[in-house]
């Protein structure tokens, strides 16, 4: 931890991710639109002055406003720029040399009345080694100039942000015989002389000019693809462009995956109550802990001397209470709390972007196959989607989805496509396995939906107050959330049909039929009518669940690339239930699904349609068409998956415990990676040892995967106490919680008008 300026280390370190993306020490650099460049830039003056290599970085800079500009014009001249719409006027001043007009030009903006550039940008060096053909003189009148220079520059520095763009390296063997003395040797001695002249200068201010080194770095790597030796390929110029345009605009626009110069966010009001009430939990369980073990010692069996056995005290030692188990797991989830916060919220850890590359996706997935295949046992029955089977299905999809997220891989279109497969059928569990349950047990209690609605939020409604988010930000919790209201509210409505009704007459089923029918209808209707859709969830209080950067839209989005899955999934569901209870299934251990020739036929026909889909997903050249295929499609490949797991009867009597292992921690490691494995809201990722990509990855997953199961637990375990069985204490608790989130309500309302 070497401070929190991240500034300094955008500016003067990195490193290359591949061939073209740049990687500040430390932090991460945001890649801006034009409109965002427009938006930081509104009415601001930028000036750059010096050579040519100076001219090129204006070039490339006002290319991030205007992707249309062509580099015409005098070259040896001033060149202007203005961008009408937005007010921004850019300024190339042609001052190849550090002399006394560059000092005169400078000066000029010290002492006029009218507003001086917003931005200064400056350097220049080789004109004077190339004119005085690299003599010893020329290089101490540099010196001479720039120190006279240095002050006035300071000066601006109060009001403007002043860079100094050090001198790039050539490649030698490049240069034209004119240029022959322009040598790196040279040039790094007149960059030596610059930044000591700079930093003395500033040395007791509080003004300071920016060197601009890090362009230096990013030359090692890549000006041997330079045309002439001296000037920079266009990639390496965008980049530095790229980052002038993150020095200066994301403090302004605070772009979350841009942590470069971005200062560490003020607390809020929410987030001050939050610590609060941690800081209180954990004073109470430790005076409730010291009372007890009080109580321990006076009531600890003590030795008769006379016959030396001990006496038994009349009092036994307490059981541990209800208030000390809740206090207890509060002060467990105020210390993880607390790490989410440092890691993700406060300038203490490292964060870097995300790089893919074929290598770091794969290798990952082939070595966690191999682990769960390993870890193979028996299941402890035979049905199709056993508790055991799902729980596997769960661990390995949410595995592959986390390498899916620390790779980046959502940059490659195949693997995206098979990714969205995989929270499809998250989705299709949730169908299939809230129908079964209802349909079964018939069990619409209040206690129920509770527990369900408990067990999901729980977490996230922890995170959106302490990390400061909204609810809509851990999209797939409110969208299991909203499915399970819906799979409820559709078997609960009048008539209420369960399994044991409809046994006693087929009719039922076909009342059944139509509210699935009935409910495909909604679903569809709402699926073409983005305005209804939005109507619904734009009411208050909804709009503070669904809102997502004070729209629905993102909302709206995340439920209709999975409409229907949910819905095959509780139909799946009924006909495997009413072929189960026609005995039309052989579910015995080892044996196959059906008769011989027929698992023989669906074998194949599943494994045919489980390659088509793979093999279209991966021949998509367009993300928007295959988003809007995905959701009639999606359910042919969870179908086959399932038939090839559960037809053989082998397959089906064995399952991976490592996968079902994080199977069951499956929800809690989707969303803690938002912010303790990966960084900036999943926008890049954690660095807890820096320089050890691997290292790290090992440390930081190791403690990801044990806080993730101790969450787990103690959401189990706060649902046992929150969520009594009886109902009227239940009602109590569902007052309180109304309560709870109305103060929410109005600590947010007063947040937000603080902001505003």
């Amino acid at each position: 931890f070497k401070g929190d300026d991240t500034c300094e280390y955008l500016l003067s370190s990195g490193r290359f991710l591949g061939d073209k993306v740049w990687q500040p020490h430390s932090c991460m650099m945001h890649k801006y639109k034009n409109s965002e460049a427009k938006n930081c830039l509104i009415d601001k003056h930028i000036a750059f002055i010096g050579d040519s290599r100076i001219r090129q970085l204006f070039y490339s800079f006002i290319k991030l406003i205007n992707p249309q500009v062509k580099e015409e014009g005098n070259k040896h001249g001033n060149i202007p720029f203005e961008d009408k719409s937005a007010s921004i006027k850019v300024d190339f001043l042609w001052y190849p040399e550090v002399n006394g007009s560059m000092r005169q030009r400078i000066k000029s903006w010290t002492e006029a009345a009218t507003a001086k550039p917003h931005i200064i940008v400056a350097g220049a060096a080789t004109w004077s080694i190339k004119i005085h053909n690299g003599s010893n003189e020329a290089l101490t009148q540099y010196k001479i100039n720039i120190t006279s220079i240095a002050p006035l520059l300071e000066k601006l520095a109060k009001s403007s942000d002043v860079y100094w763009v050090l001198q790039d390296p050539v490649y030698e063997d490049m240069l034209s015989e004119s240029r022959k003395m322009i040598t790196n040797e040279k040039i790094d001695a007149y960059n030596e002389a610059a930044v000591r002249i700079l930093n003395s200068s500033s040395r007791n201010s509080k003004a300071k000019v920016k060197v601009f080194s890090v362009s230096k770095l990013i030359a090692q790597e890549t000006i041997m693809k330079s045309s002439d030796g001296l000037h920079l390929p266009e990639s390496s110029r965008e980049t530095n462009a790229m980052i002038l345009m993150n020095v200066y605009c994301n403090k302004i626009l605070k772009p979350i995956d841009g942590s470069c110069c971005q200062p560490q966010p003020p607390l809020t009001l929410i987030q001050k109550l939050a610590f609060c009430f941690f800081t209180l939990s954990f004073i109470g369980y430790l005076i409730i802990n010291l009372i007890h073990r009080n109580n321990y010692r006076k009531n600890k069996p003590c030795t008769d001397l006379e016959n030396g056995e001990e006496k038994k005290p009349a009092v036994s030692t307490p059981t541990v209470s209800t208030l000390e188990m809740l206090l207890h797991s509060f002060c467990k989830l105020g210390l993880i709390m607390t790490y989410f916060y440092l890691c993700d919220r406060a300038n203490l850890f490292m964060k870097e972007n995300k790089f893919y590359t074929h290598s770091s996706f794969f290798i990952p997935i082939i070595y966690i196959l191999v682990l769960g295949v390993f870890y193979t046992e028996n299941t402890k029955e035979t049905k199709v989607l056993n508790r055991e089977q799902t729980d596997e299905w769960k661990g390995w999809m949410q595995l592959v989805i986390l390498i899916y997220h620390i790779s980046g891989a959502s940059t490659f279109l195949p693997v995206y496509m098979h990714i969205r497969v995989l929270v499809a059928a998250y989705l299709f569990q949730t169908g299939y396995g809230h129908f079964s349950y209802f349909w079964i047990k018939g069990d619409f209690g209040v206690y129920r939906v509770c527990q369900v609605l408990f067990r999901l939020n729980f977490l996230v409604v922890v995170l959106c107050i302490v990390m400061d988010r909204p609810y809509q930000f851990y999209y797939f919790v409110p969208l299991v959330t909203v499915w399970f209201m819906i799979i409820y509210v559709t078997l609960a409505i009048w008539p209420q049909i369960v399994q044991k009704k409809a046994n006693g007459n087929c009719f039922w089923h076909f009342g059944l039929l139509l509210k699935l029918i009935c409910l495909l209808t909604c679903i569809f209707f709402l699926s073409y009518s983005q305005g209804a859709f939005e109507k619904i969830f734009s009411f208050w209080p909804l709009s503070k669940c669904f809102e997502l950067n004070g729209n629905v839209y993102e909302w709206w989005f995340r439920w209709k690339l999975d409409r229907y899955v949910v819905f095959h999934g509780m139909l799946f569901a009924f006909i495997y239930l009413a072929l189960q209870k026609r005995q039309v299934l052989s579910e015995g251990k080892g044996d196959p699904l059906f008769s011989t020739r027929v698992s023989n036929v669906l074998l194949f026909i599943s494994i045919a349609c489980f390659l088509t889909y793979s093999v279209w997903a991966s021949s998509c050249k367009n993300k928007s068409d295959c988003n809007e295929l995905h959701p009639s499609v999606s359910v042919v490949q969870i179908l086959a998956f399932i038939l090839i797991r559960n037809i053989p009867g082998y397959v089906r009597s064995v399952y991976s415990s490592f996968f079902a292992w994080f199977g069951r921690i499956s929800l809690e490691l989707f969303i803690c990676q938002y912010h303790i494995w990966l960084a900036a809201d999943t926008k890049g990722i954690l660095v807890l040892i820096p320089g050890y990509p691997m290292l790290n990855v090992m440390v930081s997953t190791f403690i990801f995967v044990c806080v993730a199961h101790e969450i787990s637990q103690i959401t189990n375990d706060l649902a046992q106490i929150v969520v009594p069985k009886d109902n009227p204490t239940l009602l109590k608790r569902l007052l309180c919680v109304a309560g709870f989130f109305s103060a929410l309500l109005l600590f947010s309302a007063v947040q937000d008008q603080s902001r505003h």
